[in-house]
């Protein structure tokens, strides 16, 4: 753990000054750049408009080319010999690479240079080889990826080489660098002494995620691990050099946390200058006063699943039904599946227990390798929609009827409905719903899984009997793909989906930052997250009651997993205790807290970083 003097030492590191932007060029440099993948394309596209704001045409991003996503996130610029990023990708053409310049498509519309490594593979023979003699990186032949990020960092460094020329620009230049894949640049433009100072930022050290995988005590055990065996244990080698020399060499190491930057030390023998957590564009998310009807409407289209999912079974009530969810990538423990399906179980004990008229629909959105969706899933759906057409059908005979009988009649009791409806819809109506409900429980999981005997998630579901029984108060819906607007389940966006559910649920054991519970907040939906996450830390430290803004932060440092899991329960059923009224103010409270977390207030951290980097390449170069 950082101590109170590393912390304040960091905290009085001085911002950038505009006198010193207006002499300098910067480059944020990450395979995710116009390339959507993880976290780190989230991190990027959202700071965007604020970096832009602060450096205006200083300010440049630095990806790979994919054409499949060029060809909708990218607008290329004309190569103006003047412009000092254009100039040097226009030198990288003539020295015959491929490479694109123009705007990213996102807010700010960031100048950005992407690179084609498609014609850079019959190079990388000697690059490997410089790498294994000047910097005793050995690399395999046979994997695929390594060798994309290799390629790309190959064509990068020249880049970089060309932008510190005097010809190209008399400005200083910072190249800010994104993960290991990103990061192989830097160990030549130090061994070289290249005049560009160079940021590392790591988001999750590659070793510390494997670890945490497979080690249950991997807090514990973090000091004393053998970096190089661990690496050789996971067949990591390669990128774990990869990540720890560039983190050495870098003349600036930051990580998005405290809790990661316990894990440089440890592995990657390097203390942070900077933590730089995570903000988020605010504007955005900003719905301005709509947020309350938002989550109306998307409620309903969440309805409309769970009424075809689980009526054709049994039914409940969906005005005392509350949505939960988690989601991320599928790492069982890392992300707290475990912890939070063992919290289910208690709290569907604890409901069941007082008899509670309540049901809690929970959702698992992640991504596990699956065949195609249930077609029990899709036929229910289906039946569904005809059973709702046949009550329009039904409803507007009656009523063009209804309004003739009124009109013309002299009765003026209400009459029988029934005698308005022809036996074709009587009997339609009728199959409808006959060929609709059945006695089976609804399904755990949406999509026939490649391999359903061995996933942790209905292992333990079907362990804990928390199966979809009519007598369960808490549900459970398992959607392995990510959710989007061409789902042919819930027909909306990931965003809309949240906005819709009433709590978001990330107790993880291993997460460097954790953006979902942060785009919760956004969207004015209260949120779990933990203590060993990167978010939760910074919480606690610099949040004022957080729980009364509709952000639980669960104890998973100090507490085992059954005590984690009794908390989590506990703080469950709190929430389902509070009336309608409760929940409304919870959630303006939460989205007027967000802004707490938009980029404008947070991106300091990162002027720190860049000041501090300015200041070392001064320092070179005298």
């Amino acid at each position: 753990m950082r101590t109170k003097s590393e912390k304040s030492r960091r905290s009085s590191t001085r911002r950038i000054s505009k006198s010193n932007i207006s002499k300098t060029l910067l480059c944020e440099v990450a395979w995710e750049v116009c390339n959507q993948v993880g976290g780190i394309y989230t991190v990027l596209r959202s700071k965007a408009p604020t970096m832009v704001r602060k450096w205006g045409d200083h300010y440049c991003l630095v990806g790979p080319y994919i054409e499949s996503q060029a060809s909708a996130a990218f607008d290329p610029l004309p190569l103006d010999p003047s412009d000092p990023f254009a100039k040097a990708t226009l030198n990288l053409r003539e020295k015959g690479f491929e490479a694109h310049y123009g705007e990213w498509l996102v807010s700010g519309r960031p100048r950005t240079v992407l690179i084609n490594i498609d014609g850079v593979y019959d190079r990388l023979g000697d690059y490997k080889y410089h790498l294994w003699e000047n910097h005793d990186i050995a690399t395999p032949s046979d994997d695929g990826l390594l060798n994309k990020t290799l390629a790309f960092g190959y064509v990068t460094e020249l880049f970089f080489r060309e932008l510190a020329r005097p010809t190209v620009t008399n400005k200083h230049v910072l190249g800010h660098f994104h993960e290991w894949m990103a990061a192989t640049p830097i160990l030549n433009l130090r061994r070289d002494n290249i005049p560009v100072s160079t940021i590392f930022t790591t988001h999750a050290t590659l070793l510390g995620r494997y670890l945490a995988m497979n080690d249950p005590d991997f807090y514990d055990h973090l000091p004393f691990y053998d970096w190089h065996k661990e690496a050789l244990n996971f067949n990591i080698e390669s990128q774990v050099k990869i990540e720890r020399f560039a983190a050495n060499a870098a003349d600036v190491l930051t990580t998005v946390s405290e809790i990661t930057a316990q894990e440089c030390v440890s592995l990657l023998g390097r203390q942070p200058e900077e933590v730089v957590p995570n903000g988020i564009n605010i504007e955005r998310f900003t719905a301005f006063h709509e947020f309350q009807n938002l989550h109306i409407e998307y409620k309903e289209r969440i309805h409309q699943f769970v009424m075809a999912h689980f009526f054709q079974n049994y039914t409940f009530n969906l005005d005392k039904t509350l949505y939960f969810f988690t989601s991320g990538r599928y790492e069982f423990k890392n992300k707290g599946f475990d912890v939070t399906l063992e919290a289910l179980a208690k709290l569907n004990y604890m409901l069941q227990r007082e008899d509670s008229d309540m049901t809690v629909v929970m959702f698992f959105v992640t991504r596990q390798p699956f065949n195609s969706i249930n077609p029990d899933v899709l036929q229910s759906r289906a039946m569904m929609e005809e059973l709702r057409q046949t009550t329009k059908g039904i409803l507007k005979q009656v009523g063009e009827r209804m309004f003739y009988a009124a009109a013309s009649g002299t009765d003026y009791e209400l009459p029988n409905l029934n005698e308005f409806v022809d036996e074709y819809w009587k009997l339609r109506f009728r199959r409808t719903l006959q060929s609709w409900k059945n006695d089976r429980f609804p399904p755990i999981v949406t999509h026939n899984l490649e391999d359903d005997a061995n996933d942790e998630i209905l292992n333990t579901l079907r362990t804990s009997n928390l199966i979809n029984k009519p007598e369960d108060r808490v549900k459970v819906v398992y959607h392995p793909d990510f959710i989007n607007s061409t789902n042919p389940l819930f027909g909306i966006d990931y965003m809309q989906f949240v906005r819709g559910c009433h709590l978001g649920v990330f107790p993880s054991y291993y997460e460097p930052w954790g953006y979902t519970p942060l785009e919760c907040m956004a969207c004015g939906i209260p949120a779990v997250t933990s203590d060993l996450s990167g978010f939760g830390e910074y919480v606690i430290d610099n949040m004022n009651e957080p729980e009364n803004k509709g952000l639980v932060v669960n104890n998973r440092k100090d507490a085992d997993f059954q005590a984690s899991a009794d908390q989590l329960a506990r703080k469950l059923y709190k929430f389902t205790q509070l009336d309608r009224r409760e929940r409304i103010d919870m959630r303006n409270k939460t989205e007027s807290a967000s802004t707490f977390f938009d980029w404008k207030n947070l991106v300091h951290h990162y002027e720190k970083a860049h000041n501090l980097a300015l200041s070392r390449l001064k320092e070179r170069v005298k």
